[in-house]
């Protein structure tokens, strides 16, 4: 199907100097974008166009821009990375929008993830998660021989599909709680389900749940939103496994 062009876009886009400072709405104009043009560069364009109007230009996170990173984290026409499933906003092209479309582009929303500018949210949360327990820290010895721990089919391909979670934080943002389950309950699974990851597994799911609520994320409450917002399609049966590690880790004190 050949491109078309979109003659005229209005762009509501959240603008907000910092997290303390008190932001707004701002629309603006955006004209002839290609349906082939992805949204990240249609953004593009419209800073430039900014930019030459001597306007601030609207400070938005991107990395890769090739669905690795999670960095391009927009909230766009109230859904996660925008109109389609299973991609990342990097990926969303302006297909998916009509000629003289209103799109609404807001940062993430939720107590964990504070404002840096604009679009741009602090999700160090995440990281720091993570540095609680989402790592192997016992001796390993050296890198063995591909078959010499066997792994069922099954367990491996449940590890990698938890293991493809990239931390945009989509779940968080999709979330009426602002539940951060879906990112822990990944991060546990994929060392949960490989021998490597079982030694230290009670200590890991306490300890980054603990951190997780320390953060100031809410609640998990099963309206499966998460999983049908998260760009990697990550289950929702990775939080019911992160609940069984949990009550284990809790009934061993």
């Amino acid at each position: 199907m050949a491109d078309k062009i979109l003659k005229k876009l209005n762009i509501e886009v959240w603008r907000q100097n910092n997290a303390k400072s008190k932001g707004k709405f701002e629309t603006y104009t955006i004209e002839n974008i290609s349906t082939g043009t992805s949204f990240l560069e249609m953004l593009d364009i419209l800073n430039n166009d900014l930019i030459e109007k001597g306007i601030d230009p609207i400070a938005f996170d991107h990395d890769c821009r090739e669905g690795i990173c999670g960095t391009c984290s927009l909230y766009i026409n109230g859904r996660p990375h925008g109109p389609d499933s299973a991609v990342t906003t990097c990926q969303l092209h302006m297909r998916k929008f009509k000629e003289g479309e209103t799109i609404t582009i807001e940062p993430w929303r939720a107590k964990a993830f504070p404002v840096i500018k604009d679009l741009v949210v602090n999700r160090s949360a995440f990281e720091q998660i993570l540095q609680a327990g989402g790592f192997v820290s016992v001796n390993t010895g050296g890198v063995p021989d591909g078959n010499a721990i066997l792994i069922s089919h099954e367990d491996a391909e449940e590890a990698m599909d938890a293991a493809s979670c990239i931390g945009c934080g989509a779940c968080v943002a999709a979330c009426k709680n602002s539940s951060a389950m879906l990112f822990v309950s990944a991060k546990v699974s994929h060392l949960a389900k490989l021998p490597q990851g079982r030694v230290e597994a009670k200590r890991r799911a306490r300890n980054m749940v603990a951190k997780m609520d320390e953060l100031g994320f809410g609640g998990c409450t099963n309206t499966q939103a998460c999983e049908a917002e998260c760009p990697k399609s990550i289950s929702i049966s990775n939080i019911a496994r992160l609940n069984r590690e949990y009550l284990a880790a809790r009934f061993s004190e």
